[in-house]
């Protein structure tokens, strides 16, 4: 019905014009004395061969339009493969179409070609900045004085592994080794990785075993939980707890920190925001949860955020959607 009423409006004016003539005639007949009968009969004949043509041309109107439709589900194609044109008009915006889906391919190209380069440029950044990294951790073997800088230097090797995951997400040569793992085990090397950071803010953890093993890939799984590691300790003042346990199929991260404003909570997935917390205290970058989220997803797992004012924030890790998990 609503492709009928498409074509009627577009044939409106044609209509109108017919009608326009019915009446014309009408009124000649009418001035003229002529039979009704010979009115009535011619009006017979136009309107059945006014249905006739009006039917052909609802066909081709039909047949067009499903061409159109899928051409629309091709529309990624480099070269549209469009129907024959039914006029100069027609082949004129066909060239015109192809033209652009030329140029549109060439733009493509070129920007993959960019990306691709720059990529290719701070993948071999991130590497190469590891090698300093890793002799400024030597030179503080030798300071008294050394755990602040360590500190300082474990959130420099943060963010490079935070550009490196970025990069990797999207690529197509990151791929995703999903295997049997240990969920303790990776908890536990994710907070040994944090351990001068608990130290110099004299954190306390409260670390709870969960006994599980969980089919994801180790390493991704072990990223998002750094991330909810580290900004529970950004976040929670000197002297403040930080729980790590299992709930049923859940691994929940809480803290007592500051907590996250209601109006933040429902944008804390998105790149780049870094809401209240992060603009008073120039802390976030408003990437980690941003990628914690693309990970999660990409592993067929959940995450996430709540949180209240003054009372700490939870990190719920949803392990049992789309994977299975074994006691």
């Amino acid at each position: 019905m609503n492709l009928l009423a498409a074509y009627l409006r577009r044939q409106y004016k044609l209509l109108l014009l017919l009608a326009g003539f019915f009446v014309i005639f009408a009124a000649v007949f009418f001035l003229y004395s002529l039979p009704a009968e010979a009115l009535i009969y011619a009006g017979a004949l136009c309107l059945v061969l006014g249905l006739v043509l009006f039917a052909l041309g609802y066909g081709r109107f039909r047949a067009r339009h499903q061409e159109l439709r899928l051409l629309l589900r091709q529309a990624r194609e480099k070269v549209l493969p469009l129907p024959p044109p039914t006029g100069l008009l027609e082949e004129d915006y066909q060239a015109l179409i192809q033209a652009l889906c030329q140029d549109r391919t060439r733009l493509a190209a070129e920007n993959e070609n960019r990306l691709r380069d720059m990529t290719d440029y701070y993948t071999v950044w991130a590497h190469q900045i590891k090698t300093p990294i890793a002799a400024l951790g030597l030179l503080l073997q030798e300071r008294p004085d050394r755990a602040p800088l360590e500190v300082e230097l474990l959130k420099i090797e943060q963010y490079v592994e935070m550009v490196l995951s970025y990069l990797r997400l999207d690529s197509s040569s990151t791929g995703y080794v999903l295997q049997d793992c240990n969920l303790d085990q990776l908890l536990r090397g994710a907070v040994r990785k944090l351990a001068k950071m608990f130290i110099l803010k004299k954190i306390t953890l409260d670390f709870r075993e969960t006994g599980k093993t969980v089919l994801t890939d180790g390493k991704w799984l072990g990223f998002v939980v750094e991330q909810a590691l580290s900004n529970a300790l950004k976040y929670t003042p000197e002297g403040g707890v930080i729980r790590v346990y299992g709930d049923g199929d859940t691994v929940v991260i809480a803290d007592s920190g500051i907590g996250i404003r209601p109006e933040d909570l429902p944008r804390v997935f998105e790149k780049g925001f870094t809401g209240y917390n992060g603009r008073t205290e120039r802390k976030s970058t408003g990437i980690g949860l941003y990628l914690s989220k693309q990970v999660c997803e990409r592993l067929g797992h959940g995450i996430t955020v709540t949180s209240r004012p003054g009372q700490g924030t939870l990190v719920r890790l949803d392990l049992s959607r789309g994977r299975r998990v074994v006691e």
